[in-house]
């Protein structure tokens, strides 16, 4: 089991310095000039700058240094939890994505567990019930939530919830109920494809030998899928459940963007745009970790729920 979670882990920090990496050598090779955006970050225009004076301007940023003593300056920096300054706002990354953060970890949390709850009910209901209309429609049902982007669902539930209803907010960050219309549109594509996943799991389990004994033995269909089946089918869920909490995380850009909401993602938007490299490489790295640990915690709960794949070569989902 030690040598399990040890390699797990190993497998984790190897993908986060990949993805690193990776964004650090896309960003080197973009069309800018990194040194002509911090200065407009603090007024200072390049073009009314001599050579030498732009010279000592990318020395101060480091910027005249061989690519690989940056990429190793900045790597080590990273390590400490610094990634530098902001070309577009002139202030720390470490500031910048601690105002946003909670408000996106928030949100992403709200998300996951309102998808998680949906999405299994909506699965135990549709298996449980007999074979007819309601119970066909419940298991298509999942398949129009994952096909509906996340914009449209926003723009949906603003009209009905907001406009009409006046029930909640439609855009901006102010209490408790600004969280419940953008929670449910990041929820609903999520909760579909659980729902999706664990229907077809339960479909697979219900007709193992096992459960035939055990319906054999008197128990009800509810009591049987519940106490029996749920265990095995839930491995499945499981594994689709890891990349689903990322995704919902990632999946914050076009929500708070949509909901106007001051978050990881509508900062991720902006840094985009405003080409700003420090704070877009932090965002990747953030949302790397995030499918990274949710994959860890995944990968480390699979032999509690089955302890043979502790004893058994698997290749990692991250």
């Amino acid at each position: 089991m030690l040598r399990y979670v040890l390699g797990r882990v190993g497998q984790a920090a190897l993908v986060l310095w990949a993805a690193y990496t990776v964004t650090f050598v896309i960003l080197y090779l973009l069309p800018s000039d990194p040194v002509a955006l911090q200065l407009s970050a603090n007024n200072i225009e390049i073009d009314s700058l001599t050579e030498a004076q732009r010279e000592q301007a990318a020395a101060r940023l480091g910027l005249d240094r061989p690519v690989w003593e940056q990429y190793l300056g900045l790597l080590t920096a990273a390590l400490r939890g610094d990634f530098g300054t902001s070309y577009a706002k002139g202030l720390p990354v470490t500031d910048l994505i601690a105002q946003r953060l909670p408000g996106t970890v928030t949100l992403s949390i709200l998300a996951v567990t309102i998808a998680l709850i949906a999405g299994t009910a909506l699965a135990v209901i549709a298996t449980r019930l007999p074979h007819g209309p309601l119970a066909t429609f419940l298991r298509r049902l999942p398949a129009a939530g994952v096909s509906v982007p996340n914009f449209w669902i926003g723009l949906l539930l603003i009209q009905i919830f907001a406009f009409t209803l006046g029930w909640f907010p439609a855009m901006g960050d102010d209490g408790p109920q600004s969280y419940v219309l953008p929670a449910v549109t990041m929820a609903i594509p999520t909760a579909g494809v659980l729902a999706q996943v664990l229907i077809r799991s339960f479909d697979d389990t219900l007709g193992e030998a096992y459960i035939a004994t055990a319906r054999a033995k008197g128990l009800s269909r509810g009591a049987v899928q519940l106490r029996h089946a749920f265990r095995n089918a839930a491995l499945p869920t499981l594994t689709i459940l890891g990349l689903l909490v990322g995704a919902t995380v990632t999946g914050s850009i076009v929500v708070e963007t949509v909901f106007s909401r001051n978050g990881l993602g509508r900062l991720a938007q902006e840094s985009v745009l405003a080409q700003d490299i420090p704070v877009v490489q932090a965002i990747v790295v953030i949302a790397a970790a995030a499918f990274v640990v949710v994959n860890l915690v995944v990968d480390l709960l699979y032999p509690l729920l089955d302890p043979r794949i502790a004893r058994t070569p698997k290749v990692s989902r991250a």
